[in-house]
């Protein structure tokens, strides 16, 4: 049987309906570490990763992405945005991390990105940059910050979509049985997308009708795929890694 990993967040719910007891579920910074070492066949991981490491293809068709605000991707600050120094960094994070560094290049803000410590600490740091179900939690409690939304601040910039995590697969290691277990699981998942909205444990089913039925994209067409070739762009001026042309397979 072929290894899949995923992220433990609300956001991949409907890509692994179904297929759930079949994935192990790993923070995005880990995940990526499992595929990269082997453990894994396929997995959905930050799109950086595929980008910045070389022998994966992506499942075409499928992505986690936003078109506007994202919701569980921004910077809290306390501090105004031209007055950034330093920003603690949500460990988990691969792609956020990367956008943030380039939205704010783009403005000629360039601070020093630290780990986040822990998440109880969060609220006391001046500038953070949180993700997924900790983003969710961060702006649900008591807060001074400003959020400043990640997919929001990209609409803004580009008029595109964004792509935060795609399906990798590694090369050499994944066959139309596995490509075809995964495209069913996203068909299915989005089929069945009211019924994870009523029953999904996590958080109210307002914040879950919200969030999954508006703020998250999940394909991967033309749009989000200029969108992609945009931010490949601007990676080559503001980062610090080569960058590999994504392959994408179906």
């Amino acid at each position: 049987m072929k290894r899949i990993g995923s992220v433990p967040y609300l956001n991949s719910a409907p890509l692994t309906y179904g297929i759930e007891e079949q994935i192990d579920f790993v923070v995005p910074s880990a995940l990526a570490e499992k595929l990269r070492a082997g453990e894994l066949d396929a997995a959905l991981v930050s799109v950086t990763e595929v980008l910045f490491h070389e022998g994966y293809d992506i499942l075409d068709g499928v992505a986690v992405a936003s078109d506007g605000p994202v919701k569980s991707v921004f910077l809290a600050h306390r501090q105004r945005l031209e007055e950034i120094n330093t920003v603690h960094c949500d460990t988990a994070s691969l792609t956020s991390v990367n956008l943030l560094r380039m939205l704010l290049a783009q403005r000629s803000i360039n601070p020093v990105f630290e780990p986040l410590p822990n998440y109880a600490q969060a609220s006391e740091l001046d500038n953070i940059l949180l993700i997924g179900n900790s983003g969710i939690d961060f702006v649900r409690a008591p807060h001074e910050h400003k959020i400043w939304d990640l997919g929001m601040a990209w609409k803004e910039l580009t008029d595109l979509p964004f792509v935060y995590a795609v399906w990798a697969l590694r090369r050499g290691c994944h066959d139309e049985a596995l490509r075809n277990k995964l495209l069913m699981a996203k068909k299915n998942g989005l089929k069945h997308l009211p019924e994870i909205i009523a029953t999904h444990p996590d958080y109210d089913e307002d914040l879950r009708s919200a969030y999954l039925g508006g703020h998250i994209r999940y394909d991967l067409g033309e749009r989000e795929k200029a969108g992609l070739n945009r931010f490949i762009e601007l990676l080559k001026i503001h980062g610090h890694s080569e960058v590999y042309e994504p392959r994408m397979v179906g």
